[in-house]
C-alpha cells in the first residue's frame, strides 16, 4: 500500500540541526545585507515622514466617524487603548491629541474631519507608494509596475489596510464593549486575548504577510515566506516599542538636547525603528523565497537525473 503523500514529503525533509541552522543563520545575514543598502535610508524616511504627517489626521477621521454612531468622547478612551503601543514618552502627543478632539463641537468635528480626510490620504498614499517603493528595491524586483500599476496598488493597499484595521479594532473593542457590559468573562484566565499587544501583533502580521505576498513584487511571492516576514516584522515592532522607550527612558535623556520637541523626536524614532522592522520583514521574506525555491530545485534534482 502506497503511503500518504504527506508522508513522502516528512521523509524527504533533510532532518540535519547544523544543516538547518547554517541555512537560517545565512539566510538572517542576506536579509540583514538587503536591509542595510545604502539607499533603503532614503526609502525609511519617507515613510517616517509621510506616516507623522498621516497619522493626526487619521486621529481625526476616527474620532469624527465614531462620533457618527457614539460620542467622541468615547471614541477617545477607546484610541487611547491603541495607543498603549506607542512608548510612553511619544504617548502623550497622541493622547492629547485625542482629547483636544473629544471636547470640540460635533460640527467642527465634521469639518476637521473633512479637511482631515484630504490632508491624511494624500499622506498615507504618499507614504504607502515609498513603502512599496522600498521594499521592491529590497527585493531586487526586476520587472516593476509601470506608474499607472504603481499608483493603484498604493491606493489598493492604502484601502485593504484600512479595511482590515478597522474589523481588527471592531472585534478588539467588541470583546472588551461585551465583556464590559455583560460581564462576561469566559476566557478570564488568559487576559493575553484582551490585550491590545496581541491584537496589533495580529494585525501586523496578517497586514504585512498580504503585502509582501500581493504587493511587494510583480508576481506573488511564496506564502511561507510571507508569512514568516510578516511574523519577524510584526516582532520587531513591538520590540521597537520597548527598545524605544528603554532607550530614551534608561539611556538617553532626549528633553536635555531637544527641549519642547523631545516627544517628536521620540515618536519620530520610534516611526523609523518601525518601517526598518518593515523592511526587514520584506528582506526576510525575500530570502527566504530563494532559500525555499533552492531547497525544492535540490529535492527535485534527483528524481530528473
Amino acid at each position: 500500500m502506497a503511503a500518504p503523500t504527506y508522508i513522502l514529503r516528512l521523509r524527504a525533509v533533510r532532518l540535519d540541526p547544523l544543516y538547518w541552522l547554517r541555512v537560517s543563520l545565512l539566510t538572517l545575514g542576506r536579509a540583514l545585507t538587503r536591509l542595510w543598502g545604502r539607499d533603503v535610508m532614503l526609502y525609511t524616511g519617507g515613510v517616517s515622514f509621510f506616516s507623522l504627517l498621516a497619522i493626526f489626521p487619521a486621529l481625526a477621521i476616527l474620532v469624527t466617524l465614531y462620533s457618527l454612531f457614539s460620542s467622541s468622547a468615547q471614541a477617545a478612551r477607546e484610541g487611547e487603548l491603541l495607543v498603549r503601543v506607542i512608548p510612553e514618552s511619544a504617548r502623550g502627543i497622541v493622547q492629547s491629541e485625542l482629547i483636544g478632539l473629544a471636547q470640540a463641537p460635533h460640527v467642527t468635528m465634521t469639518t476637521q474631519g473633512g479637511f482631515a480626510l484630504l490632508i491624511g490620504l494624500y499622506a498615507a498614499h504618499r507614504g504607502f507608494k515609498a513603502m512599496l517603493a522600498g521594499l521592491s528595491f529590497i527585493h531586487d524586483e526586476d520587472k516593476p509596475r509601470g506608474f499607472v500599476g504603481f499608483n493603484v496598488m498604493a491606493l489598493i493597499v492604502l484601502v485593504a489596510t484600512f479595511a482590515l484595521l478597522a474589523i481588527v479594532s471592531s472585534a478588539f473593542f467588541g470583546l472588551r464593549v461585551m465583556g464590559s457590559a455583560f460581564d462576561l468573562r469566559p476566557l478570564a484566565g488568559v487576559s493575553w486575548l484582551y490585550s491590545e499587544w496581541t491584537w496589533s501583533s495580529a494585525f501586523m502580521t496578517l497586514g504585512m504577510a498580504l503585502i509582501y505576498r500581493w504587493a511587494m513584487s510583480s508576481r506573488p511571492v511564496n506564502w511561507r515566506a510571507s508569512l514568516m516576514g510578516g511574523f519577524s516584522a510584526a516582532l520587531l515592532c513591538l520590540f521597537a516599542s520597548w527598545a524605544t522607550a528603554f532607550y530614551v527612558e534608561q539611556i538617553a535623556h532626549l528633553g536635555a538636547t531637544y527641549g519642547s520637541i523631545a516627544t517628536v523626536v521620540v515618536f519620530l524614532i520610534w516611526l523609523s525603528w518601525n518601517v526598518n522592522a518593515i523592511f526587514f520583514g520584506g528582506a526576510l521574506a525575500t530570502e527566504l523565497e530563494i532559500a525555499i525555491d533552492a531547497y525544492a530545485a535540490l529535492r527535485a534534482s534527483p528524481r530528473e537525473s
